[in-house]
């Protein structure tokens, strides 16, 4: 009954209310923001680094190094252990690391047991905090059967499982002290699987500065430079004197290459309570000073009062930074360094000696980095497709329903609102792929709308009263829609899981968008159309300005099934042909490698416009630097260019220098934004993105089929396939770039195709019910035909909405939007001319679903006892 209480209605109202001031935050800038009342919402939606500008790179903790470091670490145990003059030293030949383990030569086997019982503390298991087994600790070394006298201990998985996870919390507050003090708002460190870490910094526009803060392992030590021989001497001769090393210095003013020292650290990086970046009295240059703990001091005052007149080194990641002479006794305990610094130089210093040392080396496997300029472009561009998007829509709308599309709008203007408030309430980020999220939910959400419409017609043109009509319609409209979205919202939660970065921003927006449209269209909606139809009371609907499908029409559609399947199925062929000759574009996303986006420089500061890039300029400056196969050419407008490079053989390291390569030889060019991504990121992003669709195609198939028939959901999944690979072709075809953004667009066709044809077979499905006697042919005939008017509205306000985006959006969307649009095509047609007349080859017949023993849905049995 079209009834609501005051309650129900001032709820309705209060969470429409609350949608809205939740969202209006995002309206005014912070200093606005500030001068409102304290009680308004102020928590705006975050944006994400290709709206605003920033870094995003994962790094990986190398497992390798934490088992070398542990191995380096037991070989000196074991030696401590063997030479322990309370005990009584145990004669051995050597002492070697191998593999994963250690062995140990004895010089004579009756010494085993005693070796073994002396090194029996290796063994034992030990307890960490942080383990995973709690306080039952982890063995990280076994011990093998002694053979001759030769003893194995080897590294335990659970132990090096441990030190890496150890290692990356240890990396995580490490890289979070350092991007602290780069000044950076919010930035976001975060673990990522077992061995990765995520690092955000919004807003930081110079990503090889954030790398080499980030990047340095920061291991400083203060060691007795060796004055027996010059560090050449020790390189051109057989080894170092024992006990030394030849280590590389980087302060040119000394006049040194190299520098010998000793091994032994007399004070380590782990003794400082304090380093600052400041300027020498008597030069004003840049230095650092530094400042130790209580221990350290009295440590470097005895050190340096028997080392008067001999030379310290400063190392910092085995390279010499500065190499002074003691003159006097140093008990202060503070000092300082001097060097070849600059302001900024000698301040990052400063901050890698206060955050500490990483635990382990680390690789960058993935970057993305967007400059500032790009982020508002991409806002801009973003919005002003969103803008165009929404007054097609709603200016179509207008048309098709009248008084009703008014409400239609009202309720999707609502929606808007919502979506923008529940993103700001969570904490969203909003990317630029959310905002094409946004942008097609304003498409798809009137699709709730005109189902509820659309079936109110069809309930009037039957003789009921207006009062009825609507009544039945919303009732009959509610089971077809949430069958409808639920598919469209597993291949979101799918795309979200699977997904990261910006395409979990898109997931989120999607799935956002699915739920509110829904409350909207049964709430607000309704709620909206019984108020007209109390102050209106009319006796007849609103008309319309235009009609795309008549009512009464008649298509034979299963007549033309003789043509759409084996149209189809040369498609078909023609698409997996096409790949398999062809093959897809794959992006850096799948097949690693580098790609970076430049603008040119005004020739003068007054000037207005950019001169074109000259791509045959840049080409030859690029050819020269060895990187393999380097593509350059416009992105969007001629002063705009890209440049991609394929995946290096050095592994993702490689990646990194080939980047550095390319920054120094573009300097005269503004810098837009760059993607890196390595070889084993790659092929993760491959491997997620192949389980993301046929997941989701799983996923909605057995949804289908508790919902209907086994029949329905292989037809869903059929017409699914089909639009699937004819996307696919087309990014052959056309060898359009396939990236991760791909896998997004033909996610979200699934969606949209299985919508469409969800919303064909609740009606087949009704109709099942109602004409029991009526042959299959004709039945499903009248089935596509009840539901054509619906199919066509959905799709056109929905490619309204895409060409927007694909006109006005911007060039990084273009590829994404382009797919998006070509899939509601086939998508629309799939659901008509395929997945409707391929349940005749699967022997449905009308009374198929007398039992109703696979309705699982609510709603199923008040629908099959209105139809009776």
């Amino acid at each position: 009954m079209l009834h609501f209480s005051r309650w129900k209605m001032f709820s309705i109202l209060a969470a429409v209310f609350l949608g809205i001031m939740l969202a209006l935050p995002n309206m005014f800038s912070q200093e606005q923001l500030k001068a409102l009342p304290d009680w308004m919402p102020k928590k705006q939606i975050s944006l994400g680094l290709d709206l605003q500008g920033g870094v995003h790179l994962q790094v990986k903790i190398e497992r390798d190094d934490i088992v070398a470091e542990r191995l380096e670490a037991l070989v000196s145990d074991i030696r401590q252990q063997m030479r322990d003059r309370t005990q009584g030293p145990l004669g051995y030949n050597g002492i070697r690391a191998s593999g994963n383990g250690v062995t140990v030569r004895l010089l004579s086997a009756a010494d085993a047991p005693a070796a073994i019982e002396r090194l029996s503390t290796l063994t034992e298991p030990v307890t960490n905090a942080s383990s995973l087994l709690g306080g039952l600790g982890v063995v990280e070394v076994e011990q093998s059967a002694p053979s001759d006298g030769v003893l194995r201990y080897d590294l335990t998985d659970d132990g090096i499982d441990e030190r890496l996870r150890s290692a990356v919390s240890q990396s995580i507050e490490v890289i979070r002290r350092r991007v602290d003090e780069l000044g950076t708002t919010e930035p976001v460190i975060q673990r990522q699987g077992v061995d990765r870490v995520i690092v955000q910094a919004p807003g930081f526009d110079d990503p090889e500065r954030l790398k080499e803060v980030i990047g340095t392992t920061a291991k400083l030590g203060f060691h007795i430079v060796d004055n027996s021989m010059s560090a050449a001497d020790a390189l051109s001769g057989p080894r170092p004197p024992v006990g030394t090393m030849v280590v590389p210095t980087s302060d040119p003013e000394s006049g040194e290459a190299n520098v010998l020292i000793q091994r032994r650290v007399y004070i380590s990086g782990e003794d400082l309570v304090d380093a600052q970046q400041g300027f020498d009295q008597r030069t004003n240059e840049p230095i650092v000073t530094f400042r130790f703990n209580n221990k350290a001091s009295q440590a470097f005052c005895r050190f340096s009062s028997g080392n008067i007149g001999s030379r310290f080194a400063i190392v910092l990641d085995d390279t010499s930074i500065s190499a002074p002479v003691i003159r006097d006794a140093i008990c202060g305990g503070s000092g300082q360094i001097s060097g070849s610094f600059n302001a900024q130089s000698a301040n990052d210093l400063a901050v890698l000696m206060r955050a500490g040392a990483l635990p382990a080396d680390i690789t960058f496997v993935e970057e993305r980095t967007v400059g500032s300029t790009l982020g508002e472009d991409s806002i801009a561009a973003g919005q002003f497709a969103a803008l165009i998007a929404a007054i097609l829509v709603i200016v179509f709308m207008l048309m098709a329903y009248g008084t009703l599309g008014i409400i239609a709008n009202l309720a999707l203007a609502a929606n808007v609102f919502i979506i923008m408030g529940l993103l700001s309430v969570i904490g969203a980020t909003l990317t630029l792929p959310g905002i094409a999220g946004i942008v097609l939910t304003m498409g798809m959400a009137v699709d709730a709308n005109v189902l509820i419409y659309e079936r109110i017609r069809e309930e009037k043109r039957a003789g009921r009263s207006i009062m009825q009509a609507v009544d039945i319609g919303f009732r009959q409209a509610m089971g077809t829609i949430l069958d409808a979205n639920i598919t469209t919202l597993i291949a979101a939660f799918i795309l979200f899981y699977l997904g990261s970065g910006p395409i979990r921003g898109f997931a989120v927006t999607l799935a956002i968008g699915i739920v509110t449209s829904v409350f909207t269209a049964f709430t607000l909606t309704r709620l909206m159309v019984t108020l007209w139809l109390r102050w209106k009371r009319p006796r007849d609907l609103p008309g319309s300005l235009i009609t795309l499908v008549k009512a009464g029409t008649h298509v034979n559609f299963m007549q033309w099934r003789k043509i759409s399947f084996p149209l189809s199925a040369v498609l078909l062929v023609g698409s997996l042909a096409t790949f398999v000759i062809s093959n897809l574009n794959y992006g850096i996303d799948f097949q690693g490698g580098t790609l970076i986006e430049y603008r040119t420089k005004a020739a003068t500061e007054n000037a207005t416009t950019l001169p074109p890039a000259d791509l045959a300029d840049v080409r030859s400056r690029l050819s020269e630097l060895n990187l393999g196969d380097v593509q350059v050419s416009t992105f969007g407008q001629p002063e705009e260019l890209l440049i991609r490079i394929e995946s290096q053989d050095g592994g993702d390291n490689a990646e990194q220098s080939a980047l550095a390569k390319v920054r120094s030889a573009m300097d005269d060019h503004e810098f837009r934004r760059q993607e890196v991504v390595g070889p084993t990121v790659s092929g993760e992003l491959a491997q997620a993105g192949t389980l993301a669709v046929l997941v989701s195609l799983l996923a909605i198939m057995v949804y289908i089929w508790l919902r209907f028939e086994w029949q329905f959901a292989l037809g869903a999944v059929a017409a699914t396939m089909h639009d699937v690979i004819l996307t696919i072709g087309l990014f052959a075809l056309l060898q359009i770039e396939f990236s991760l953004s791909s896998i997004a667009a033909i996610l979200t066709i699934v969606g949209y195709s299985l919508n469409d044809t969800v919303v064909v077979y609740d009606r087949i499905r009704e109709n099942l019910r109602k004409y029991k006697k009526k042959p299959i042919r004709t039945l499903l005939d009248m089935s596509i035909n009840d539901t054509l008017s619906r199919t066509v509205i959905t799709s056109l306000t929905t490619l309204l909405a895409l060409v927007s985006l694909y006109i006005w959006g911007g060039e990084v969307l273009r590829n994404f939007t382009f797919a998006m649009i070509f899939g509601i095509l086939v998508g629309t047609y799939s659901s008509i001319f395929i997945a409707a007349p391929i349940l005749i080859l699967f022997k449905l017949r009308p009374d198929a679903l007398d039992k109703g023993a696979n309705d699982v849905s609510p709603f199923g049995a008040q629908e099959a006892q209105e139809v009776r």
